[in-house]
């Protein structure tokens, strides 16, 4: 009896009244409470769903104020694009490449538009998140295995972000605050989360604005006062460029920015508002709102990237310092090259670098919680939700920050495993998209035309074969010892199979081939 007690407890609104009062579908795991949900005005000219609901509706017209109610979930997700890994991801390929790679840039940034809208749109559509959904079409091994396959893909990109984070309070103490003591301060941010949940999603919103904004401020300046050359600029968006030399700084951009938790974020934050999916114009209407909001959000992390690409070809393409340049040494690199102007570049640097740190691995939380109460039915208080998840990155990161020294080229290896690790998880986010945002079952009018869907597989496969690259790369150079070796041949063996599954499980094939292995059992 005191178990169940304290079960229930641990519920939202949890008690004894409150259980005997609640439903089977009051304990389905939702991303928000109705109550927690942004209220979207509707004002009487607008167009309702009453009539033929086979009639062609049009849009209601364009509003400002209606865009701003809207305004959010984008920018949340954006600062997926903004990550340190990210950040790191742009400096090296400035300070190697020069401005080659920034119509790369540009268009990894239109790829991870495209699987940004698909997940927004499956989440508006749908009133439910990407793992709620994989949880309800997949059989009870596939969850858990997509689940473990996302939380190591979480774990991997929050103990760069806290790292970076932990290296921006680090610069900012003057060296004071070590490595570890940056990840213990970084590891209470969940706190702001949950103090800042506590006063509604806008406040939240608000909060994440702010640390948006002083990236964008923060690199802008440093823009101005590197003063990169704006013909380069140009050339490297619109001319495509690509030597053997630059190849890694190329795949790294592209892994860097699609990343697989945003992609199930998004699909829960645009369940933030209130929107009625019964009504088709509704849904319509949130969609629309939602792909400009969406699209604002990622020209702002667009320019942003652009900055600190452009500062870095400029002060460092050509030189010895290009090839060992990263989160920690960039801003003194800076600080020698380009001194005091308006204030020291080093700790605008720093500034920039832990808004990037301190909003990635919040929004890691928020993701962290979506995908383990989605993939797992857990409706638990949003204070337990948030340090399970919580602890899932800050006991590995404090392991890392204990025993890894960020000048070490040990961290080196260690960052690349990272950003592997997060690479081969992507399938597991990509294909389960695709397919659900492709059934008419589901999604109904609103499903992906065959345009868009063929567009979203060839997107899906050119990241695969970029990760298999980064595998393939890591196995080569950091891989030793034949038991190893032979060890990684089996995990990848199941990985591909699994993969496959994934891709064939809907199709026709598949189903002649389960129905054959069941008649000759």
């Amino acid at each position: 009896m005191a178990s169940r007690d304290l079960a229930e407890s641990l519920l939202p609104g949890g008690g004894a009244s409150a259980s005997a009062s609640s439903s089977h579908d009051e304990y389905e795991e939702r991303a928000y409470d109705s109550d927690d949900k942004v209220s979207i005005s509707i004002s009487d000219s607008e167009p309702d769903d009453d009539g033929d609901p086979g009639a062609p509706r049009a849009r209601p017209a364009f509003s400002w104020r209606k865009l701003w109610r809207f305004t959010g979930p984008g920018f949340l997700m954006c600062i997926g694009f903004l990550d340190p890994g990210n950040l790191e991801g742009d400096l090296q390929a400035g300070a190697a490449a020069g401005y080659q790679l920034l119509w790369l840039l540009l268009w990894a940034t239109v790829m991870g538009a495209l699987v940004q809208l698909l997940s927004a749109r499956l989440g508006v559509v749908t009133g439910k998140h990407l793992a709620e959904l994989c949880r309800e079409e997949y059989p009870p091994w596939a969850t858990r295995a997509l689940w473990v396959m996302t939380e190591l893909a979480l774990v991997g990109a929050d103990i760069q972000e806290v790292i970076g984070s932990a290296i921006a309070i680090k610069i900012l103490s003057g060296g004071i605050v070590p490595l570890w003591g940056g990840v213990v301060i970084t590891a209470f941010d969940c706190f702001i989360f949950l103090f800042l949940e506590n006063y509604g999603v806008r406040k939240l919103e608000a909060f994440f604005g702010v640390l948006i904004a002083t990236m964008a401020i923060s690199f802008a300046i440093m823009f101005g006062e590197t003063k990169p050359s704006g013909k380069e600029l140009l050339i490297g968006l619109v001319v495509p460029k690509l030597s053997s030399k630059t190849i890694k700084q190329a795949v790294g951009i592209v892994g860097c920015i699609i990343m697989p938790h945003n992609v199930f974020l998004h699909s829960a934050l645009v369940q933030s508002r209130k929107i009625d999916t019964k009504k088709k114009s509704r849904v319509q209407e949130a969609v629309y709102y939602y792909n400009i909001e969406s699209i604002l959000a990622l020209i702002v992390s667009f320019f942003i990237n652009i900055c600190v690409t452009t500062v870095f070809a400029k002060g460092f393409y050509g030189s010895d310092k290009a090839d060992n340049i990263g989160l920690e040494n960039a801003g003194q690199y800076l600080q020698e090259k380009y001194g005091t102007a308006l204030f020291p570049v080093l700790y605008i640097w720093a500034i920039g670098l832990l808004a990037s740190g301190q909003s990635s691995t919040i929004t890691g939380t928020y993701a962290g919680q979506f995908v383990m109460g989605g993939f797992l039915n857990l409706r638990l208080k949003k204070w337990l939700r948030a340090v399970i998840t919580r602890s899932f990155a800050i006991i590995p990161t404090m392991i890392v920050a204990l025993f890894f020294d960020t000048e070490d080229p040990t961290m080196d290896v260690l960052n690349e495993s990272l950003n592997v690790l997060q690479s081969i998880q992507i399938p597991f986010a990509l294909i389960p998209l695709i397919t659900l945002v492709s059934s008419e079952q589901l999604m109904g009018s609103f499903l992906v035309g065959p345009i868009t869907k063929v567009i979203s597989w060839i997107v899906t496969i050119f990241l695969m074969l970029i990760n298999g690259y980064l595998i393939l790369s890591f196995y080569t150079n950091e891989v030793r010892g034949a038991v190893v070796r032979s060890s990684l041949c089996v995990v990848l063996a199941v990985y591909l199979a699994f993969i496959m599954y994934l891709i064939l499980r809907n199709t026709t094939l598949y189903s002649r081939l389960r129905s054959s292995v069941s008649k000759s059992s």
